[in-house]
């Protein structure tokens, strides 16, 4: 079972990978959930995942029984899972943003929209640069 996830794992983060350097905003958006969903599998194969125990810990025991699965790393992948959706849902509103404000998700189109420099810290250098068009 480990086995299939560590390759199931390998095959999301290449995948994310892959994604994330596209020159599509989408594609990105859709990089960063695999990559989120890559980081879930990794945590979850790290708590005993065979477990057949339920991971209750026994009255009078003081650790869980030998076979239970480890209940932390569940917490935490729900956690994740909710942060994940609400990262995800304000990239893709600023994606939508984006392109009612420009008309495009192309990254190299949206170059133009960033300024050409930092502002000087010479007052006289910032008024010539603001009077420049």
């Amino acid at each position: 079972m480990e086995t299939l996830l560590a390759l199931l794992f390998g095959l999301l983060l290449a995948a994310a990978c892959y994604m994330l350097l596209a020159r599509s905003l989408p594609r990105v958006i859709l990089g960063l959930m695999l990559l989120g969903n890559a980081a879930n599998l990794s945590i979850i194969a790290a708590g005993r995942v065979a477990g057949t125990a339920p991971p209750l810990v026994e009255r009078g025991a003081q650790a869980l029984a030998a076979g239970a699965s480890n209940p932390l790393p569940q917490a935490l992948v729900l956690t994740a899972i909710v942060i994940s959706f609400a990262l995800t849902a304000f990239v893709m509103v600023l994606a939508w943003a984006t392109w009612r404000a420009e008309g495009t998700l192309d990254p190299e189109t949206l170059r133009r929209a960033e300024p050409p420099a930092l502002p000087s810290t010479d007052k006289e250098a910032a008024a010539e640069a603001e009077a420049r068009p």
